[in-house]
């Protein structure tokens, strides 16, 4: 376990006086449940501990960043000179079309989150790209911020420097960076969603960030811009850069009321970020377009034996396939190829064999990949029973890796006992907590 001196400290700290801190505990829960860290109109699940990391694992994080926004960069050169390329990703003519348009900068994702189970340098295993909407930067700065107020953080402060790194600002001067060097001027900065389905208490942190920097930011339904004398308004506000949060599935699916917003895109009558270029690493079928001869060619060696290792195997789900994937129902996790929040995702182990084939079945009137199951060896976390003992449980962790502008910033963390971890299924925010040794 890559970080097992940090937990071992603080499970040290915890059993000194298993009372006290479970006191402790219960105010810190009450702590969450009052502050903005609400997902779906319910706290965000957390327990009394957070993803502790050293400046070793930091290096490897940025890393790791850095290899994948070189294969980024790759597969998108190759999309937008290659028509044949551009077939494997199954877009529509529509989204291609977006795709293909100049956003004007040249970073192709200018924020993502990848997802990795992660046990050290070299056994790491992806498992996710968010490249489109990423987000749950306010749950993990939040609960972050009150977790370090807690005794038990307290206590363990004494032996090591913490700190749970900002997520808002740098994303914040990163946008604006990239917006300033074009058109050196400062922007009307609007953050759009479809607001009844976004996340409204991180958009107003972003906005408040952007604020106190000197910016104006509006947060903006999506549906109530309007394209005027060229200029994306709503009412009397006129919007320079947008930070895209509605993810490209749901713009699809309602694309034909955003006649005024796809106009003034095309027009370039602001910029966009992300463009919508960010749905090349997004969609679920670019794990297996990443082991295609037509990728590998153009890739560094050290590039395709980083997939090699670290990229799940992954397949469609055809006629032709299916037959494997309900055989070894156990070896196989089946995933959407294009959605968010861990929406239809099915885990072979968690079903027998009659229901495995039944939801094989129904995913095959749609658009499936499957991925070969990766079981982590799992981290300890503390726990407290109802009663207020403690407990030292073992949990599997899926690491997000904030990346701003191709750099990494911070790892948010998800931790459960299921075979899949998060959207449905039990789970607890382990919020980042970087570790500097004491001089």
């Amino acid at each position: 376990m890559y970080n097992s001196k940090f937990v071992d400290k603080y499970i040290e700290i915890i059993k000194s006086d298993e009372e006290k801190y479970y006191n402790d505990f219960l105010k810190f829960k009450n702590s969450v449940a009052n502050s903005s860290a609400i997902y779906k109109n319910k706290p965000v699940p957390t327990t009394y501990q957070g993803l502790f990391y050293s400046q070793e694992d930091r290096k490897n994080f940025e890393n790791m960043s850095s290899i994948l926004m070189s294969i980024t960069r790759k597969v998108t050169d190759e999309y937008l000179i290659n028509s044949e390329y551009r077939k494997l990703f199954e877009f529509s003519e529509e989204l291609e079309n977006l795709i293909l348009h100049n956003p004007i900068y040249d970073v192709p994702v200018p924020i993502a989150r990848y997802d990795v189970f992660y046990n050290g340098k070299e056994n790491f295993k992806f498992c996710e790209f968010n490249t489109d909407g990423s987000s749950a930067m306010n749950e993990d700065n939040t609960i972050g911020e009150l977790l370090l107020n807690t005794l038990a953080m307290k206590e363990f402060k004494k032996y090591y420097n913490v700190k749970n790194v900002d997520l808002f600002t740098p994303w914040v001067k990163e946008s604006i960076g990239i917006y300033e060097k074009i058109y050196n001027k400062k922007p009307n900065i609007a953050i759009v969603d479809l607001l009844d389905i976004g996340t409204p208490h991180e958009f107003k942190k972003f906005k408040e960030k952007y604020n106190e920097l000197g910016y104006n930011c509006e947060i903006i339904d999506i549906r109530d811009l309007k394209y005027k004398d060229g200029k994306l308004k709503k009412d009397d506000y006129t919007v320079d850069l947008v930070y895209r949060r509605i993810v490209t599935i749901e713009f699809m699916k309602h694309y034909n009321e955003f006649k005024d917003f796809i106009k003034a895109y095309y027009d370039n009558a602001f910029m966009m970020l992300g463009s919508f270029r960010s749905q090349l690493m997004h969609t679920k079928l670019i794990f297996k377009i990443l082991r295609e001869p037509a990728t590998t060619k153009f890739l560094s060696d050290s590039e395709n034996e980083f997939i090699k290792e670290h990229i799940p195997l992954t397949i469609s789900l055809t006629e032709d396939t299916i037959d494997e994937l309900v055989k070894n129902k156990n070896s196989y996790i089946l995933k959407p190829i294009d959605d968010y929040a861990s929406h239809g995702v099915y885990c072979g182990k968690d079903h027998c064999i009659e229901k495995w084939k039944e939801i094989s079945q129904n995913a095959l009137q749609k658009k499936y990949i499957y991925q070969e199951y990766y079981k982590m060896q799992p981290l300890q976390f503390v726990e407290f029973s109802k009663d207020g003992k403690l407990e030292i449980n073992n949990f599997s962790a899926v690491l997000g890796m904030f990346i701003y502008n191709e750099k990494f910033i911070a790892p948010y963390t998800r931790i459960g006992k299921e075979n899949t971890i998060g959207g449905n299924s039990s789970y607890y925010t382990a919020p980042n907590l970087l570790i500097e040794y004491l001089t």
